[in-house]
């Protein structure tokens, strides 16, 4: 322990070095320094080479029990596949995992702003906000002024790294936003979401966050969706939707004309036409909100690129930097299908994401790049029953012997249920023996009558590969991410 000891106190006499990166209000908080000592002490147990690249995967809302389901959704579909319970997920043969402590600051059950809050800055902070520390009033500027976090694509940025941030979410929504933006409040995405308070303290909203920073501290990929919180609101996006920019400013020619070898991009075919190797910044929005759920984007008339797609052609703008990058990808949409309790659209976007992850296997170097999948909060999505091996996930139970189980009420039911949601049954429940529960607009029975399912508390996982994996490990808490890829690629936010 004396050497942990000396260790931790090099790594506070570096943090208070670098003050000028990391605030007081991030170095000192005891979410900070307790999860700084659990990295330093597996260091001590091994030391690898450092990470010249990370490519964190995010999976939001991608519990457990949606890790189970989409492996065998996914080995259902292969033909050869016994059952499908045999199938692994791309990241789930990565030889680390780590369980993972969800909870906000000041919630059991978590939310999306306050879990990649931890991850992105190493702090636990309150649900709602984005990279400001705890002491922040939700929805008031004024209290965040000062408390703002340092974040991953901060540190990257500072070091000379290219950093990029894919979603199929709005690039705005609460989890990619809180990788490069300081606000009191995930829902203020445009300026016209800026209460009186907000605009008199000067809090920005998070487009222009993301669009508004100096060359040197410029994010070099930005994907998703979310087109509406950056053109103004005199400009119709599609289907008779208008922008959300009060301020008449269209940030998408801001990104062009602010960044050298820039490029913005709204759909399939301006996406396929970008030439990576003249490229340095690429901004793409494929839809004015979230991008569609990979069950649906093939139906898309605008055209989307898939996540597989956005992954790879990030890679290869950002694999340029001689120096390395970090790279942040969400795979939004499983959160939204889970709170619609609809299990289908969820487990085709998370074997999606597993796609991208495989993706960003083949084209990378396993010996310099540390590629960790995890989510930020789990989901009430059970697997229940006693379902016979090879049971369509989907379907309706079937018994060992082969015949249709049914419950107390003498009616059939699903493997997959929720707890709350839309999907709950009030009085009498119906009779699912005549109803295609694997269509995939099928909605799953739940429990207790909620307009949208919710996130659930338990700890969700961690799988990684490549150099610094061995240090996920074990049962941590969220804010442990942030510090074993700040180790594993030396991006000075601690050193040990």
């Amino acid at each position: 322990m004396k050497t942990v000891a000396a260790l931790v106190s090099c790594s506070l006499l570096t943090m208070a070095a670098n003050a000028a990166l990391l605030p007081s209000t991030q170095t000192d908080s005891e979410w900070f320094k307790a999860s700084a000592l659990k990295v330093a002490e597996k260091t001590e147990q091994q030391t690898k080479e450092k990470a010249k690249n990370v490519i964190l995967f995010v999976g939001d809302g991608m519990g457990i029990s949606t890790l189970t389901a989409a492996r065998i959704y996914q080995g259902q579909q292969v033909q050869g596949n016994k059952g499908g319970e045999e199938n692994f997920l791309s990241f789930e043969n990565f030889p680390n995992t780590a369980l993972v402590k969800t909870y906000n600051t000041n919630q059991q059950t978590p939310d999306s702003a306050g879990t990649m809050t931890a991850i992105a800055t190493g702090v636990k902070s309150k649900a709602g906000v984005l990279s400001v520390s705890d002491t922040s009033l939700r929805g008031n500027c004024l209290s965040s002024r000062g408390n703002e976090l340092v974040t991953l694509v901060d540190l990257a940025n500072a070091k000379g790294l290219s950093t990029g941030v894919v979603s199929t979410a709005r690039i705005t929504h609460a989890t990619p936003a809180a990788t490069y933006s300081n606000t009191p409040e995930r829902n203020w995405e445009a300026d016209s979401n800026l209460p009186t308070e907000a605009v008199a303290n000067e809090c920005q909203d998070i487009a222009y966050q993301l669009v508004m920073r100096d060359e040197a501290n410029a994010l070099s990929v930005a994907l998703g969706g979310g087109r509406r919180n950056f053109i103004p609101d005199t400009v119709t996006d599609g289907e008779d939707k208008s922008g959300r920019r009060a301020d008449g400013v269209d940030l998408t020619k801001v990104w062009t004309e602010n960044f050298t070898n820039s490029a913005y991009v709204w759909n399939k075919a301006g996406f396929d036409a970008i030439d990576t190797e003249s490229t340095d910044h690429l901004l793409g929005l494929f839809n004015s909100s979230h991008m569609e759920y990979e069950a649906d984007r093939a139906d898309d008339t605008g055209g989307e690129p898939s996540l597989t797609q956005m992954t790879t052609k990030s890679i290869d703008i950002l694999k340029k930097n001689e120096q390395g990058y970090l790279l942040i990808v969400e795979s939004g949409r499983i959160d939204h299908a889970h709170h619609a309790g609809n299990a289908s659209r969820a487990l085709a976007d998370t074997v999606e994401l597993s796609n991208a992850v495989q993706a960003a296997l083949d084209n990378t170097d396993p010996e310099e790049t540390l590629i960790m999948v995890t989510a930020d909060h789990s989901h009430v999505f059970t697997i229940a029953g006693y379902p016979k091996r090879g049971n369509p996930i989907l379907g309706l139970v079937h018994n060992v012997d082969g015949n249709l189980a049914s419950a107390d009420d003498g009616k059939p039911y699903t493997t997959l249920g929720y707890t709350n949601g839309p999907g709950a049954v009030i009085g009498l429940r119906d009779d699912l023996t005549s109803v295609d529960t694997q269509d995939k607009d099928f909605m799953q029975q739940a429990l207790i009558p909620m307009g949208s399912e919710t996130h659930a508390g338990e700890d969700i996982s961690l799988h990684a590969t490549g150099p610094g994996s061995h240090l996920a490990q074990g049962v941590i808490e969220q804010n442990v991410i942030f510090h074993i890829i700040n180790q594993a690629q030396s991006l000075d936010g601690t050193k040990y």
